[in-house]
């Protein structure tokens, strides 16, 4: 069963697991569970995704329960009116702990650069006795809450891969060595990004709804084990 964090009679979000696709790609083929026909069967109700997280990303997912509603809800996000805010956990700490990320980033098909800015700030810092680097007897990490001001592909993980503070457990954006350790030392591996709340505009009246979703079993382990 998916957790729903909201229902009313035209949206319904859902805390979308790590690992679920949000609906059928050709990229994945072979994958037979998505948020959107599992919902469906869920709620006995057609929904359309509003937005998109990335497989491996888990937090607020946002649906639209009539067809009528959902131009008006899309529009908010191409607007961006809708304020996202995101948690993960990376390599390093960063020496600026509150900062605008502005890095044009190339789409994937056509290699076009497109702007994208990504606010960050660093609410927890660890350090443990462990040598991921080969470099120094210890290693040091970072929560971080994001808020991305624009929607681009794979943006936040791109973004911090250009800081060199990589999401851990990121198999695309991330350090490699990185993600051997946390497997083999601590048996995890998901992407630490979680959607931690979406923020828009109800369009029945208007009125502003904020949306949260709990951090995953997996992501609470790793703060644990991390000693954040």
């Amino acid at each position: 069963m998916l957790e729903i964090l909201y229902e009313d009679e035209n949206l319904i979000a859902i805390n979308k697991p790590s690992g679920l696709l949000v609906h059928r790609t050709s990229i994945a083929a072979d994958e037979t569970v998505f948020a959107v026909q599992s919902l469906r069967d869920q709620i006995g109700q057609r929904v359309s995704p509003v937005h998109r997280l990335d497989r491996p990303t888990s937090g607020v997912l946002l649906f639209s329960k009539r067809e009528e509603i959902l131009p008006l809800l899309k529009a908010q996000f191409m607007d961006r009116t809708v304020e996202k805010t995101y948690l993960a956990i990376v390599r390093g700490i960063p020496e600026i702990k509150e900062a605008l990320i502005d890095y044009p980033l190339t789409t994937e098909r056509s290699n076009k650069k497109q702007e994208a800015r990504t606010y960050y700030k660093v609410i927890a810092e660890t350090e443990i006795p462990f040598n991921t680097t080969g470099r120094y007897p210890t290693s040091r990490y970072s929560l971080l809450e994001l808020t991305p001001e624009t929607g681009r592909t794979h943006q936040i993980r791109r973004h911090l891969a250009h800081l060199r503070h990589y999401i851990i457990g990121d198999k695309k954006h991330g350090d490699n060595k990185q993600n051997q350790f946390f497997e083999t030392q601590f048996l995890m591996g998901n992407l630490l990004l979680h959607a931690k709340s979406l923020k828009l505009k109800l369009p029945s009246n208007n009125e502003s709804l904020l949306i949260e979703a709990d951090i995953p079993s997996h992501f609470q382990k790793t703060l644990v084990d991390l000693e954040f």
